[in-house]
């Protein structure tokens, strides 16, 4: 009877097991016809940074969704409008591009923000000019890993305490809020960015007409 209760236990989970298995494999198999890609969870055998298989593609990521390309990369004109001229990745306010040609002591007045491709700003802050973040000298080819960081976390020009503060339209006190692995991320994958030779205007200070009211 023993032999018997034994076997039958037996017979019972190894159908369990063989049914969780098929199971498994059916809702795999049925993942895959549908076009679904996989949930890729850190830490596993695909990658430590958030799933994905190096840390400079993680920045790569965080660059993207975090519209990095909206306002530091160069736009060109189609018959759609303006779309990301990814040839200029990155490399900021073409240097020999003039700032809108607008009544600024209008717009200071106002209160407005006045922009042309989003690389540069007009408000009542003064102009200002998205920065150059590829590995070329120009950009961040020598900044440090520390210079990044206090850069965000503090809103500081060069990461530098002594710095001026990082002007509109820069987000930095949204970015501020990322975790450091995902800074680091995004300093690693900006540094092996192609670089691109541009030196970025210095942003002008607000009109006097109105500065001084």
């Amino acid at each position: 009877m023993k032999k018997q209760l034994v076997f039958g236990y037996f017979l019972l989970f190894s159908g369990t097991g063989l049914f969780t298995q098929c199971t498994e494999a059916r809702t795999e198999n049925d993942t895959q016809q549908a076009g679904i890609a996989p949930v890729v969870q850190a830490g596993t055998q695909q990658g430590t940074y958030g799933g994905f298989e190096s840390q400079i593609k993680y920045g790569e990521h965080l660059v993207l969704i975090a519209g990095c390309h909206d306002c530091h990369t160069p736009k060109k004109m189609t018959d759609k409008g303006p779309v990301v001229d990814f040839s200029l990745a990155l490399s900021g306010h073409p240097a020999q591009m003039p700032p809108p040609d607008i009544n600024r002591d209008e717009i200071q007045k106002k209160g407005l923000a006045v922009t042309q491709t989003l690389t540069s700003w007009v408000g009542p802050w003064g102009v200002s000019y998205a920065a150059n973040l590829t590995s070329d000298k120009t950009g961040i080819g020598n900044w440090q890993e520390q210079n990044f960081i206090y850069a965000i976390r503090e809103g500081k020009l060069k990461g530098i305490a002594s710095g001026r503060p990082l002007l509109p339209p820069m987000p930095w006190d949204m970015y501020r809020n990322m975790t450091d692995e995902e800074l680091k991320a995004i300093f690693a994958y900006l540094k092996s960015t192609k670089p691109i030779r541009n030196v970025v205007p210095a942003p002008e200070p607000p009109m006097a007409s109105v500065a001084d009211k």
